[in-house]
């Protein structure tokens, strides 16, 4: 049994975090439908001819996401440190965290999606890696899971 206090912990948690869970949740049906899909294109100027360097083209829908999760508060430069604390290495490392989280993990699960939007704006390829391997998907169902079940009345 939660004492008082936890219980005030975890409201101010959910209050904390909720308004940026709540705009993350918008995605879950689009990530739903492209989870392990390509959600970027190149674009070669010459038709193919060669000679160009050929561009990326996003999804728009990926764009509109990265820039909602870009905006928010939680997003955390300062991802590395816990990547290191927690020792994540790889994608799987970051789904099975995921899978554990509790609400109050919920920094991490933005960590988590720290990491794929900031480094996302210098190696464009991380952004569609986060749909193709399934991590947004993962983080948005899970946060909303979270938020949803410390709302609901006992």
């Amino acid at each position: 049994m939660t004492d008082l206090k936890d219980k005030a912990g975890i409201r101010e948690i959910v209050e904390g975090y909720g308004p940026d869970c709540k705009e993350l949740m918008r995605y879950a049906a689009w990530l739903e439908s492209k989870s392990g899909a390509k959600t970027v294109s190149e674009y070669d100027p010459n038709d193919g001819k060669g000679g160009t360097m050929m561009f990326p083209v996003y999804d728009g829908t990926l764009l509109n996401f990265v820039k909602t999760a870009d905006k928010l508060k939680h997003i955390n430069r300062n991802y590395v440190y816990t990547y290191s604390r927690n020792r994540i290495r790889s994608e799987k490392d970051e789904l099975e965290l995921i899978d554990r989280a509790q609400i109050t993990d919920m920094q991490l699960l933005f960590d988590i999606l720290s990491s794929y939007i900031l480094k996302g704006r210098t190696k464009g390829a991380v952004w569609s890696r986060g749909v193709e391997n399934g991590v947004y998907l993962k983080l948005v169902t899970k946060m909303k899971d979270l938020i949803e079940f410390w709302t609901q009345p006992f």
